[in-house]
């Protein structure tokens, strides 16, 4: 993973519910360079790494989170007088996962807080949605600066996963019978 992802996202978890260490059941990382073309490779990441979680069922949602953060780090937290470790990568992304959550973090060189704004709504452009999807799709998401001598922001968001129970009531009874399907996720998506 390079980077200790543990210990370089500790704010974040003081900014949640509880998550149990011991619950902890993955964790990946991938360096992101400094070009558009950063975007779909972060998504081949992470489809690769829902795969191997068997979270496939997740892609769509969080390949569309992770498109924006990418896509936000690589468009505002960039810019040719940002400072830059010259060993470090500018751009990382880190999933996480425990037993009922998934976090995606970007990690950018920017100190400036991330900000939603209004989209304009004279042009049909797509620019300004960016935080407004990831609100949409994840759970929650938010952000805090770097501690000690690393410089940046992470910018993360959060996916509620489905019990193993919920899992089997989602998958319905074994006697092959219908049944009403209960999940976690919130109507709309």
């Amino acid at each position: 993973m390079g980077m200790n992802g543990s210990t370089m996202l500790e704010p974040l978890r003081q900014g949640l519910p509880p998550i149990d260490p011991a619950g902890a059941a993955g964790s990946a990382s991938c360096a992101l360079p400094a070009r558009y073309e950063a975007v779909r490779g972060a998504r081949q990441f992470t489809r690769t790494t829902l795969s191997q979680w068997e979270l496939s069922e997740r892609f769509d949602d969080v390949a569309l989170v992770v498109s924006e953060l990418v896509t936000n780090a690589l468009r505002h937290a960039l810019p040719a007088d940002t400072p830059r470790e010259p060993h470090e990568p500018p751009v990382r992304l880190h999933l996480m996962r425990w037993s009922s959550r998934l976090v995606c973090a970007v990690r950018d060189p920017s100190v400036t807080s991330p900000a939603t704004r209004e989209a304009d709504e004279d042009c049909a452009a797509e620019s300004g949605r960016g935080l407004f999807l990831v609100e949409s799709f994840s759970d929650t998401w938010g952000w805090h600066p770097l501690a000690g001598s690393l410089h940046g922001k992470v910018v993360w968001a959060l996916f509620h996963l489905p019990t193993d129970r919920a899992r089997r009531v989602d998958d319905g009874p074994a006697d092959g019978t219908t049944a009403d399907r209960q999940t976690d996720r919130p109507a709309g998506r």
